[in-house]
């Protein structure tokens, strides 16, 4: 089958996204499908930009079987500035670029930015092929709980409600995301919305020695070392792990390691540095090549969300922890689907969002059994082996492929699951 991928974000880009979509493109391609990524220039959470990328408007390239369309995106030397404006502007240069590719016999989207689900839909249109949409981030309620202004919020709806009424497969990576969209989008099909869970490569990230090269490099070797590895964004809200390592500072031998960048960044190193915390190490965003050595490197994994995010949301990190067989310690809402993974896989503890004394007694719980931890990091990579490998969840995605596929031909090309 012939596969066209719309996505913003791609290799060498670092972080979940890109990763994610290159992963499902590579495992179609070696399935024996053939796959193109529309995608932009990369720019993403990268220090340097390759040379090949420099000065471009387009670029056409292969990676690993994938045929790769590149187009250029807004420069600024503010990213967060442009990535914000890129969640509207994106959808136009990346539906001219799809042009550029072979007709397909199918189209799948990523989203975020929920906006390129319209490019989805006009290249579909245009080739009389059906799209599907894989929804990350659930708009307009993320924006709810970002505390965007109300004009974005209601901008985000408009184009959600449009995307979801005429995509013809929407798939999101947990049952209580499906329940939102169902929820706040009476007008969907229950039979259009299909739950695939993100997944984990279990060859790339897998239990690893805790002192490594990375450790030694970094002066981790002897600490009880407590991790965060990712974007620093305002929905993480990581002051709860500057004052849970406040909490902590009288027992000097954990080690609150801080590893990414992101919008809040210099504010979490300015919160540290004005309590005079000598337990918490920055380090900027690493190579994805160096995240498994991360991870290996800590005896407690740490995932944070502000309490007020209500989207039922499970970051992907959990999953990477899970893999590299080490105890997740969450920090987030209870009510979503994230602390009930945690909780069937058996893998970690979770406390109450925003509250540095539970999250501090987490710390001192795990620290002081050491049978515990490895229980959850054995149970852990038990589970995202049984459960959540590459290529089960990717085989679930060419079903649907087929499927789509299947009814819109069948339907004389109405969209399946349309009302």
């Amino acid at each position: 089958m012939k596969i066209l991928a719309l996505t913003k974000y791609f290799p060498p880009d670092i972080g979940t996204a890109s990763h994610l979509f290159f992963e499902l493109c590579e495992t179609l391609v070696r399935r024996g499908h053939e796959v193109t990524a529309v995608t932009s220039l990369p720019r993403y959470n990268l220090k340097k930009i390759p040379a090949k990328y420099r000065n471009r408007l387009f670029l056409k390239e292969e990676m690993n079987g994938i045929t790769v369309l590149r187009v250029a995106g807004i420069p600024s030397p503010r990213p967060e500035i442009s990535r914000s404006i890129e969640q509207f502007y994106m959808a136009l240069p990346l539906y001219f670029c799809g042009l550029a590719a072979q007709k397909p016999e199918a189209i799948i989207v990523y989203s975020p930015p929920i906006a390129l689900g319209i490019t989805g839909y006009l290249l579909g249109k245009k080739w009389h092929v059906p799209f599907i949409v894989n929804i990350q981030d659930l708009f307009p309620q993320c924006c709810v709980d970002y505390g965007f202004p109300k004009i974005i919020i209601k901008s985000f709806g408009k184009i959600a409600d449009f995307v979801y009424h005429k995509v013809n497969y929407i798939t999101v990576h947990s049952v209580g995301n499906r329940e939102v969209i169902l929820r706040d989008s009476p007008f969907v099909s229950p039979e259009k919305i299909k739950v695939i869970d993100n997944w984990v490569d279990t060859d790339f990230i897998k239990p690893g020695k805790r002192a490594n090269t990375f450790s030694a490099l970094h002066n981790l070797n002897g600490h009880f070392v407590v991790s965060f590895a990712g974007s620093i964004g305002i929905p993480q809200g990581l002051e709860v792990v500057i004052a849970a390592a406040n909490e902590l500072r009288d027992l000097p031998e954990i080690l609150f390691l801080i590893v990414g960048d992101g919008v809040m960044r210099e504010k979490i190193v300015r919160k540290a540095s004005g309590l005079d915390l000598t337990n918490v190490q920055f380090l900027p965003m690493q190579p994805r090549g160096t995240y498994p050595w991360i991870l290996a490197s800590s005896e407690v994994c740490l995932v944070t969300l502000l309490k007020e995010i209500s989207t039922p949301v499970i970051p992907s990190k959990i999953l990477s922890i899970m893999a590299a067989g080490r105890p997740v310690l969450a920090s987030m809402p209870l009510h979503g689907d994230a602390p009930k993974l945690i909780a069937e896989a058996d893998c970690g503890l979770c406390v109450e969002p925003g509250n540095a004394e539970a999250l501090a007694s987490g710390i001192l719980k795990l620290y002081h059994n050491p049978e515990l931890r490895e229980l959850y990091g054995r149970n852990g990579r038990r589970y995202v082996e049984e459960h959540l490998s590459r290529e089960a969840c990717v085989a679930n995605y060419e079903t649907i492929f087929q499927q789509a596929v299947k009814n819109f031909s069948s339907s004389g090309n109405r969209r399946a699951g349309a009302r």
